[in-house]
């Protein structure tokens, strides 16, 4: 994702943005920015890990059985997931309305928490360590795409080491690990690697403290 500047300082009317508009079309002349046409970008497929039958069949499987609001057991969940191939230890919890793209590219440890609404856009692998929490509504995702070349699909894993709590509404993204027993804090977003039982914050997010003192390591 590209996040565009502004001055925060002097936000833009609809008068200010077209002002603006015809000042950098008349600045560019004939010069246009390129746009890479979606059609001819690599697709997603190549991703996919598994035939497109086995793809279409988990989406049918997950929408009934993990994703499902009505349907109240984490153990039929955990029971669905490793049907399809994901490792899953013992003693994890499955909350209602998670999301997993390909359950292949999944492994829980034992004892793990996966809050209502978590979607874990796992493009590539995802693997979370025993007794760690991810909340609700938090995104997982490993991919994101060329944006200068051909938009082509990228890849990279995501780490959550042991004891890690991920709480609510975070983004994580493709390349993150996060450290063992370190805690991210409600809203943030973590693009690389968070230390050791840092409390993370922010967008990115950065470290503000630590979750344990040494007496209590």
């Amino acid at each position: 994702m590209i996040e565009p500047t502004h001055d925060a300082s002097a936000p833009a009317d609809a008068g200010t943005l077209g002002t603006l508009g015809e000042a950098m079309s008349s600045t560019a002349g004939e010069r246009r920015t390129r746009v890479i046409p979606l059609r001819a970008a690599p697709g997603e497929r190549a991703a996919w890990g598994r035939s497109a039958g086995t793809v279409y069949l988990w989406a049918l499987v997950e929408w009934l059985v993990v994703t499902n609001a009505l349907q109240p057991s984490s153990r039929l969940r955990v029971a669905a997931l490793r049907a399809f191939g994901a490792t899953i230890a013992d003693g994890v919890i499955f909350r209602p309305r998670t999301r997993i793209k390909f359950p292949w590219n999944l492994e829980v440890g034992a004892d793990c928490w996966i809050g209502e609404g978590v979607w874990i856009h796992n493009q590539d692998r995802v693997v979370i360590g025993h007794d760690a929490v991810v909340s609700q509504e938090t995104m997982i995702t490993t991919g994101s795409h060329a944006h200068r070349r051909d938009m082509a699909l990228i890849t990279r894993p995501v780490v959550i080491e042991e004891g890690a709590w991920v709480t609510t509404r975070c983004i994580v993204t493709g390349g993150a690990r996060i450290g063992r027993s370190a805690l991210v804090t409600p809203g943030s977003v973590v693009r690389g690697e968070v230390p050791e039982n840092a409390i993370v914050t922010g967008n990115p997010a950065v470290p503000v403290g630590t979750r344990f003192s040494d007496g209590d390591r």
